[in-house]
């Protein structure tokens, strides 16, 4: 990093933490004080749960008025209860390389219940596609670089101690400071409360 990329950053620290968010994963804006780093796995009945339900308040009350930005982050399970999770990060993923991430992520977990079951994955993805986005996301979805970002979401949640889905890592931007919320916040007042008066 040359010393006017390090000055740039220093001076804007939200830049140098967010320099590897997925565009296509996050909603409102990277400069928004604080950051909500979603971890969630598609086949998970709780983040199911918190997508269809909290998340969309969570978007109202705080993303819209610019009080933070919701980063989707993949935190695929593994183990014998879990065989497909990881097919469907690498397909919504692939998806986000196409602009279609929130469609695919949004039939993904209203059809957990059947393709977490039968292992039909593609068929909900394609659902959601015309015929030749669904080309790319088949061919995408294998792409080294897509898999790479998968890894990489999973690794940094593993590092970060993370071990349950969903988890919400709500992060202050001004000094870097991170939140763990483990499972589906209690209370959604609290936790609004808590995010819109700066993490404190």
């Amino acid at each position: 990093m040359n010393l006017r990329a390090l000055a740039l950053a220093v001076s804007l620290p939200w830049l140098a933490v967010s320099a590897d968010w997925d565009k296509e994963k996050t909603e409102g804006s990277l400069s928004a004080p604080i950051v909500i780093e979603v971890y969630s796995s598609y086949d998970c009945p709780h983040c199911r749960i918190l997508h269809e339900g909290m998340m969309l308040q969570i978007v109202k009350d705080l993303v819209i008025p610019g009080k933070a930005c919701v980063v989707n982050r993949e935190f695929p399970l593994g183990g014998p209860y879990h065989r497909y999770s990881w097919d469907a990060a690498h397909f919504a993923t692939a998806a986000a390389r196409i602009g279609k991430y929130r469609a695919v992520a949004d039939v993904l977990f209203k059809d957990q219940a059947v393709w977490a079951e039968d292992g039909k994955v593609w068929e909900a993805v394609a659902s959601v596609l015309t015929p030749a986005d669904q080309a790319k996301v088949k061919t995408l979805a294998n792409d080294p670089g897509v898999v790479a970002e998968v890894q990489k979401d999973w690794s940094a949640a593993s590092a970060a101690g993370i071990n349950q889905t969903p988890t919400l890592m709500v992060i202050r931007q001004s000094d870097g400071k991170r939140f763990p919320f483990s499972g589906i916040p209690q209370s959604y007042d609290l936790f609004r409360d808590f995010v819109a008066s700066g993490a404190r």
